[in-house]
């Protein structure tokens, strides 16, 4: 069965969204040329019918994983389940795993709407604007449940890697995982994953959280004469996800570190009662290399 979708555009640019699907972004493409500014989607990418084998994500009400089966509240503990298959943790909330529906649908806008009752009561809504070679995407989130429940945001773009990317995202320090993949404790951030100026990916695996970001982030492709000038608003950490031998990378603006509901002080989450909302945005600007501007 096909997969629906909407279309935006630009002068510059070109969109696809797939609402059934998370709310996921599929392709954005520069016109003039096809080139792909998230990583390219197939027909066989949209068959899978998953969100992880498309462009972007949004990520609500946590981002990543979470340990020790759930997360205690103020009435006490609230019991998670394992959301997939492929990991022993709930991942990435579940609003990524619900389809969405259309509030809103113009040229270059679109306004996408999540009423979740999954783990618990809350709306999402994703605007996505399309604006002169520039992609926004602002998540929002209203807490619908009669108890209040700990929050946190996320996106999760896929961007092309090439042998030539290079990316700048100035941090203080890292959450360093254990052996089960969940941190904790922050450090100083070692020189091969430092990002204070513009620095080629490493070539060994790194999944890691990043803290103290200011939420500005530069992704260069020089062989392909791009580049992404981004910036985030309600997200002091971003995922850094490079796999080994694969041609793509996750940045993840977020609010919050990995299973941080188990972390001291709960850094970065929101516990909201009913009718108070978080939100957090992203915003990338396509530039021509050949156009930039020296500094």
């Amino acid at each position: 069965m096909a997969v629906p979708q909407l279309q935006l555009q630009d002068r510059l640019t070109r969109l696809s969204l797939a609402p059934t699907l998370g709310a996921s972004l599929v392709n954005w493409q520069v016109k003039a040329s096809g080139q792909a500014l998230l990583r390219h989607s197939d027909q066989a990418a949209l068959a899978s019918a998953t969100p992880r084998r498309l462009a972007c994500y949004p990520l609500a009400p946590w981002s990543n994983r979470i340990g020790e089966g759930g997360f205690d509240c103020p009435d006490g503990w609230l019991a998670l389940a394992p959301n997939t298959a492929h990991d022993p943790y709930p991942i990435h909330g579940s609003a990524w795993q619900q389809p969405w529906q259309v509030d809103h649908h113009s040229e270059r806008r679109a306004r996408l709407v999540l009423d979740s009752q999954l783990p618990f009561a809350y709306r999402a809504t994703l605007d996505v604007q399309l604006d002169e070679g520039r992609l926004d995407l602002e998540l929002q989130v209203t807490h619908l449940d009669p108890h209040a429940r700990w929050h946190g945001l996320g996106l999760h773009p896929y961007f092309p890697r090439y042998p030539d990317t290079r990316l700048r995202a100035p941090a203080q320090q890292v959450w360093l995982a254990e052996p089960d993949r969940l941190p904790s404790r922050p450090a100083p951030i070692e020189q091969a994953w430092r990002f204070d100026t513009l620095h080629q990916l490493p070539a060994t695996v790194i999944d890691h959280a990043f803290g103290g970001w200011a939420g500005d982030c530069t992704i260069e492709q020089p062989g392909a004469g791009y580049q992404l000038q981004c910036r985030a608003n309600g997200a002091g950490h971003f995922l850094l996800f490079c796999p080994e031998g694969q041609d793509f990378f996750c940045f993840e603006p977020v609010s919050h570190p990995i299973n941080a509901h188990h972390l001291p002080g709960r850094p970065g989450l929101r516990l909201l009662r009913h009718g108070e909302q978080v939100s957090l945005g992203f915003s990338l600007q396509y530039v021509a290399l050949s156009q930039r501007r020296p500094r």
